[in-house]
């Protein structure tokens, strides 16, 4: 459940800084279904939810996401 108190919206520069992802990267994982999908927040503006890119960050230390263990 979203707790507005402890969540909020992430823009796409701002899950570039946070994650060290590129753009474009973001959005081809998307695809492939290993990185979050953004929500849509009015029709020209999407961001992020704060808690579920943590989660995938911890995800991604603790070895439950293949997404880094692919070479490129």
């Amino acid at each position: 459940m979203i707790s507005a108190a402890t969540d909020r919206f992430m823009r796409i520069d701002e899950v570039i800084s946070v994650t060290g992802l590129a753009r474009n990267t973001i959005y081809r994982r998307m695809r492939e279904g290993t990185f979050p999908r953004q929500v849509r927040l009015g029709p020209n503006s999407v961001a992020w939810l704060q808690s579920t890119i943590s989660e995938w960050m911890s995800s991604v230390v603790e070895g439950t996401s293949s997404v880094d263990q692919h070479s490129h």
